[in-house]
């Protein structure tokens, strides 16, 4: 059996656009056939599972029974990956909850394959919170995500005090999501599903739809892009899928 796999998405600010982040990293992961499975955590009523209701379920993740359902089942869930988006302002007690059952040690001795992917905001205190979180990073694999999609600008950042701050954590990596056009990415909410059905011109049954030529245009390149650093960093081989030919509804 593979080694489960837990991606985690979050940040302790809202409004930096985690869960569209969370959104491109189901789409990868099914068009690269990686079987895939995911909690939202905005309880009671998520976006993710909007999106993406098949293999969605929401939860709580500060009570233990919600935990059990997560955890509990990493083994006997057929799906090898678990894509877990945090709802805003959860993600240093949903890691100190991690801690506390015993995960953390897991994935530091290599029973289960760890990433966390933490959405920055412009300001510094996404800065204070590479400095939180540092202490529950190891054994994970660590993701620091600059999200251009609400067009977010980080020139308040002085580029030596985000080194000093990105460097106190081994072995993170940066990561890009460009900007998509405003009216490709409302047009994508208005429809409600996965950006990779947009693009193929589907609904969220496969049902044929009848999108904009030149908005799905936008999205297919803008998810290329996105694409093109998840293979950059490997994230097929990170969860231990092997690599397969790429399907594409694109």
């Amino acid at each position: 059996m593979a080694k489960p796999a837990v991606v985690v998405v979050g940040a302790d600010k809202g409004g930096v656009g985690k869960t569209t982040v969370s959104r491109t990293l189901l789409d990868y992961f099914s068009a690269n056939n990686v079987p895939t499975r995911a909690f939202d955590t905005e309880s009671p009523r998520g976006t993710l599972k909007r999106f993406h209701p098949e293999i969605t379920e929401i939860v709580d993740m500060m009570t233990t029974a919600d935990q059990m359902k997560i955890f509990d089942t990493l083994n006997a869930a057929s799906p090898s990956v678990t894509v877990i988006d945090v709802r805003a302002g959860l993600l240093s007690p949903a890691l100190a909850s991690l801690r506390d059952i015993g995960f953390l040690d897991a994935a530091k001795a290599g029973q289960i394959t760890f990433a966390v992917f933490h959405i920055l905001g412009p300001s510094i205190a996404s800065l204070d919170e590479i400095a939180e979180t540092a202490g529950y990073m190891t054994g994970a694999k660590y993701f620091l995500v600059k999200n251009f999609i609400n067009d977010t600008q980080f020139f308040q950042w002085d580029q030596s005090t985000y080194n000093s701050y990105f460097h106190r954590i081994k072995d993170a990596t940066e990561l890009t999501i460009p900007k998509l056009n405003e009216m490709a990415y409302e047009q994508v909410e208005v429809s409600s599903v996965p950006f990779l059905k947009f693009v193929a011109n589907k609904g969220l049954r496969d049902e044929a739809a009848n999108y904009s030529f030149v908005l799905r245009g936008y999205v297919r390149h803008w998810l290329a892009n996105v694409w093109s650093e998840y293979d950059r960093i490997r994230l097929t081989d990170i969860v231990g899928s092997k690599p397969a030919a790429r399907s594409s509804e694109k």
